[in-house]
């Protein structure tokens, strides 16, 4: 029974060494018969070895690389970092490539081969993406349909500006081409502007939405018009002007804004006071008409709270908190035109400087680049530590108020989205704060409008229209390199 049961333990004990045997002969022939390919387990643009204004690392999905450099690269000779599973061989067309050293024409896509110690061929397409063809091509289709001269967009993506371009024309007549960096007059998109100072200074406790305008004891007490004042407006508060719902003052053409261009600031206001009386009581269910004159007495609000004249206040409470030096008032004249800033074409043979804008400062005033304005974007959308407004102030100027639940304090909004149109003889804007497909933003800023009913919402389709369940977006962030 001894002498079985220790030849059954020799047994199992060459078997386990046979297999040992076959096993280590399997894996060395896989190694040897068989070797396994190299990998290109990184790839990017690095801004030490090229002419770019920001770093750039790709994607890599199985054999392809795909990586993004903003509009306007020069692709011809750009130098490639990367990194390697092994001490592998890297070739282009043959040649040697040496990491962060060699340079490649990347205007079409580029074949990496890379071949391992053993002698293993493994091949990479890198193709780079200057332009998202979805964006260009809307943009490209709108310019055509209504006839824009120019037209600049930004795209921020989970806050970091991914897409910056420009289109067309920013003065047809001295044949300049636009530039992402092109000033633009953003006509109601400056009520944002304004909104948004107001939350700052309700922030500091200096103003609140229930305050009174006009009137003894009132922010602005007597300074415009001739108390006593006709019905309703010694009742007109803060919120109410930042709804449209202080009762009249409507957009048409009995608006005092678009009236006496001769008039200073100070005499339209006390004009339009004097003249043109409220169609509701302020606060009352039929109290919402979308006025200009309102926002611009709300600039009046903010220059008697802070002591400073409203473009000067705008900047020290919005603008520059939020890293932004270029935006200003727009001037009337083409004469005035600033050095960065676009010619304007009126729509309707309406000549874009015969009015006077600068005196329309906190409804329709202000001139700024896309880039800025996606810059103030990510600044008040309450999606991160950069946002310069408190909780509570967020809340308050993005509710809706019982006259009109879909426009807030500036701004139309629904569930998943906050946005606004501006369009004046000349311009054509949109920019909108969403979370509707993602924490996206956009601004759409063009030379000129159109009296189209569908403009505005074709206009916001450039972007709409370019979003797909696919939709790639660069993983940089060109607000490190746009001038703050």
């Amino acid at each position: 029974m001894r002498n079985k049961t220790n030849h059954s333990v020799i047994v199992w004990k060459n078997l386990f060494f046979l297999f040992l045997i076959t096993l280590v002969f399997s894996c060395t022939k896989s190694e040897s018969g068989n070797p396994t390919s190299s990998a290109i387990t990184g790839f990017s643009f690095q801004q030490s070895a090229n002419p770019i204004p920001v770093n750039s690392s790709a994607s890599i999905n199985g054999s392809n690389i795909v990586i993004f450099l903003p509009p306007g690269t020069n692709p011809n000779a750009l130098v490639a970092n990367f990194s390697l599973s092994d001490s592998a061989i890297v070739r282009v067309n043959g040649n040697p490539q040496i990491n962060g050293v060699t340079p490649n024409d990347f205007s079409s896509p580029v074949i990496y081969t890379v071949t391992s110690p053993s002698g293993v061929l493994q091949s990479y397409t890198v193709t780079l993406i200057t332009a998202i063809s979805a964006v260009d091509q809307n943009v490209t289709n709108f310019m055509a349909k209504y006839n824009i001269p120019a037209l600049s967009i930004a795209i921020t993506l989970n806050e970091r500006l991914v897409y910056a371009n420009a289109y067309g024309k920013s003065d047809i007549e001295n044949n300049q081409t636009a530039n992402i960096t092109d000033l633009y007059r953003i006509s109601s998109l400056s009520k944002q502007l304004t909104s948004a100072a107001i939350m700052v200074l309700i922030d500091q406790g200096k103003i609140h939405m229930d305050d009174k305008v006009f009137g003894t004891g009132s922010i602005l007490g007597n300074d415009y018009g001739t108390p006593p004042y006709s019905a309703g407006i010694s009742d007109i508060n803060v919120g109410e002007l930042l709804h449209h719902t202080e009762g009249g003052w409507p957009d048409n053409s009995t608006d005092p804004l678009l009236t006496n261009p001769s008039f200073s600031t100070q005499q339209i206001l006390s004009w339009g006071l004097d003249n043109v009386p409220l169609l509701q009581s302020p606060g009352g269910p039929q109290s919402y008409y979308y006025s200009h004159f309102g926002y611009c007495i709300l600039g009046r609000v903010i220059e008697k709270i802070t002591g400073l004249p409203y473009q000067k206040a705008v900047q020290s409470l919005i603008l520059q908190p939020s890293g932004i030096s270029d935006m200003q008032i727009a001037a009337n004249t083409l004469a005035g035109r600033l050095p960065q800033e676009v010619k304007y074409y009126g729509q309707n043979n309406i000549d874009p400087y015969s009015f006077n804008i600068t005196r329309m400062d906190a409804a329709n005033g202000w001139v700024a680049s896309a880039t800025d304005l996606a810059r103030f974007l990510v600044h008040v959308d309450g999606l991160s530590s950069e946002t310069i407004l408190s909780p509570n102030a967020l809340q308050i100027m993005s509710t809706g108020s019982t006259a009109n639940p879909k426009y807030a304090c500036g701004w139309e909004i629904n569930p998943y989205n906050w946005y606004h149109h501006g369009l004046l003889p000349g311009t054509g804007t949109s920019q909108a704060i969403t979370t509707q497909s993602g924490n996206f933003n956009y601004v759409i800023l063009a030379n000129t409008g159109s009296s189209d009913p569908n403009f505005s919402s074709d206009m916001d389709n450039i972007f709409w229209m370019s979003l797909t369940p696919n939709s790639v977006w660069p993983g940089y962030d060109l607000f490190q390199s746009a001038k703050p």
